[in-house]
């Protein structure tokens, strides 16, 4: 399947494979959900022009499609993705087209890639250029771990990661004291972001007095819940799943307050966490199971079965429990909550986990408005590109979703897509569908 082409003769290729838009596209008589103007749908016609909305009366020709009864949304986006990269063969090359139109085929519009690779500057371009299909792209570099043991050599790592035009640096477990301080001095001297995890060694609220601007999968939340003696020879689980029971809650709200003092955000990533604490039996009965190369099928079955020991049916419900009392604590003491599953990853397959994801913020107390605000206009507003993504408004990205069920009433309702738009190029249900079915017959 030629994943450049439009079912919709709204655009035509350059040579160089960039696009070109012919006409405008109107969207028409559907329930509009801006981000702008709170839970209230508005009813206009949706004029996109050259990959941007625009507030003017469409051009002669525009391509018009009636969406009676159905409801739009801005593209969602994915804040904790794992951007495949290109080794040797064609295969990578293919896998990573596939997981690119999963994302969009599932309504994600821009991902964040958290393991990053060189191959990924040239895609976010290709992306933004409208040269390939799939999400606009936020990138890190290579990460930074325990492998980093020189702390001259690690910051000479951010510099380059900086000068080369990666977005943010990942941070990963393992890093020494010094080494960290020294990426993270380097880093806001280059004016560069770090986040992702928190390093054991230094803990969260010191991340965040260095300046660590986003805590993915709740980080060294239950760490800084429990007596430090507590933290001394234990077997560590997942992100604190074996101190679950020792949590003061006394601690809570200072380790709140500390992450709106830092003015840092959270990226739950909480379906990673109801898989590994999940049945494989449920995992491998899900529909999304089909999109998933056999490879990575056998991987994430033997992830699941060697976390089975971590956890028993309490301590999962009491693990899961208690990170969605934190999320939503955190939400409303004014923590940015940023929407992100950590795909692909253990059982998480691209775009279908974001929708798991939303339904895992509202069981954590957001609304469902507030759940499509997390993977929006937050987003937007935390990276300061509000103006330019993240809602439905003159001027910014032609990204948004077309649902044939009110997400508002029901968060899973999400999942109703009728079509999607990516800066300007529609992509409808028909579209989708063959893309979708030339994986599922592929991963057979």
């Amino acid at each position: 399947m030629k994943r450049f082409l439009s079912a919709l003769a709204v655009t035509i290729f350059l040579g160089s494979g960039a696009v070109l838009f012919a006409a405008d596209t109107v969207i028409r008589n559907a329930h509009v959900l801006t981000m702008l103007d709170g839970p209230e749908y508005r009813q206009f016609d949706v004029v996109v022009r050259n990959g941007q909305f625009v507030s003017d009366l469409p051009s002669a020709g525009a391509t018009v499609i009636d969406a009676a009864g159905k409801y739009v949304i801005p593209g969602l986006t994915e804040m904790h993705a794992h951007v495949p990269f290109i080794r040797f063969d064609q295969n990578a090359a293919r896998y990573r087209d596939d997981v690119l139109f999963l994302w969009v085929a599932n309504g994600v519009t821009l991902a964040r890639g958290m393991m990053g690779h060189p191959s990924h500057l040239e895609l976010r371009e290709a992306l933004e250029a409208n040269e390939a299909l799939g999400p606009r792209l936020i990138i890190s570099g290579p990460s930074f771990s325990g492998r980093d043991r020189n702390e001259a050599e690690a910051a000479g790592r951010v510099r380059e990661q900086k000068a080369a035009g990666y977005d943010l640096l990942k941070i990963h477990p393992g890093l020494a004291p010094a080494v960290f301080h020294a990426v993270a001095s380097t880093a806001n001297e280059e004016g560069i972001e770090f986040s992702g995890h928190v390093t054991g060694a230094i803990g969260l609220i010191a991340s965040l007095e260095a300046g660590q601007r986003t805590i993915d999968h709740l980080d060294g939340f239950i760490e800084t819940l429990v007596d430090p003696a507590r933290l001394s020879n234990r077997r560590p689980g997942w992100f604190g799943a074996d101190l679950v029971y020792d949590v003061e809650e006394t601690r809570i709200e200072a380790m709140v307050a500390a992450l709106v003092e830092a003015s840092a955000a959270v990226v739950p990533t909480e379906t990673l966490l109801e898989n590994v604490a999940g049945s494989l039996e449920e995992l491998e009965a899900r529909d999304e199971y089909a999109y998933l190369p056999p490879n990575l099928r056998n991987q994430y079955a033997n992830s699941v079965r060697g976390s089975s020991n971590a956890f028993t049916p309490s301590s999962a419900k009491t693990f899961l429990d208690l990170r969605k009392r934190l999320i939503g604590m955190a939400f409303r003491a004014g923590v940015p909550i940023l929407l992100g599953s950590d795909s692909p990853q253990i059982f998480n397959v691209p775009g279908f986990s974001i929708h798991r994801e939303l339904e895992a913020m509202v069981a954590a107390g957001l609304t469902p408005f507030d759940a499509i605000a997390t993977g929006t206009i937050a987003p937007a507003e935390f990276y300061g590109q509000d103006e330019l993504w993240g809602s439905i408004a003159p001027g910014r990205s032609a990204d948004f979703v077309v649902l044939t069920e009110d997400p508002l009433v029901n968060i899973a309702n999400s999942r109703a897509i009728d079509a999607v738009m990516v800066r300007g190029r529609y992509l409808p249900r028909e579209e989708l569908d063959a893309g979708l079915e030339d994986i599922r017959r592929r991963y057979q």
